[in-house]
């Protein structure tokens, strides 16, 4: 009888303990897992993480495109929590603080907040230049997601996996090689979600491509864009 007790608190251990797993695990997917989501009306691929920074700052309202920009807030959440952390570095009552004073200034507004991933991507959908943040697992159908370019050493990601690009033997009997360059988009995760060709021969652009889709980084808060130039010598 005297191990009924020992085994019910056995059980009551194991319990508290997977909640706490579960609980880190969820904190784990909410932190830096935010998508920045635009209307279609913007022209621009692309977001540095101080534009972020500075349009729901309210201290820009143009994109480098020249687009006119609208922020929208979630309303106090896990996501929106994310978000502060990850391109304000503010808490929930510092933003609001900051939005007062710029009411009480004149110099701004308060954004339209709303309660969900599906809110702010419907509003986004259907609103010119309205630009927001959603979870990455968001359905983001009718609106653009925008990759992010981070400056500084926050842009780079270490490479783990690389494969190198299949040298076309015709055109390296025929010494035509030179460096191409490549806009390469890489996903949270670390793998390679896009590749554009920036310059350099288009034939042996297509095999750095294919070859680069194969890459792996280390994992990041959010999407990095970042430049890479892959060389082709034919004397080697």
């Amino acid at each position: 009888m005297a191990r009924e007790p020992e085994n019910a608190m056995k059980n009551q251990k194991l319990i508290l303990l997977v909640a706490i797993v579960l609980a880190l695990a969820s904190l784990r997917a909410f932190a830096g897992e935010v998508k920045i989501v635009s209307n279609s009306s913007v022209t621009v691929e692309t977001i540095s993480a101080a534009e972020v920074k500075n349009i729901f700052l309210q201290e820009k309202r143009m994109l480098g495109d020249g687009t006119h920009v609208e922020p929208v807030l979630q309303k106090d959440g896990p996501i929106h929590r994310a978000f502060l952390r990850e391109y304000l570095d503010r808490t929930a009552e510092d933003l609001r603080t900051y939005y007062r004073v710029l009411v009480f200034t004149g110099r701004g507004s308060v954004p339209k907040e709303l309660s969900n991933d599906a809110e702010v991507v419907a509003y986004v959908a259907g609103r010119k230049g309205a630009i927001g943040y959603v979870s990455a697992e968001a359905s983001t159908e009718g609106v653009k997601t925008l990759a992010i370019i981070r400056g500084g050493n926050r842009a780079q990601r270490e490479l783990i996996i690389r494969v190198e690009p299949d040298y076309p033997d015709t055109l390296k009997r025929l010494n035509i090689g030179g460096t191409v360059r490549l806009m390469v988009t890489i996903a949270p995760k670390g793998n390679v979600e896009n590749v554009e060709l920036l310059g350099g021969n288009p034939i042996l652009g297509e095999s750095a491509t294919a070859a680069v889709k194969q890459w792996l980084y280390t994992t990041s808060h959010s999407r990095t864009v970042m430049e890479v130039s892959i060389p082709f010598d034919s004397r080697r």
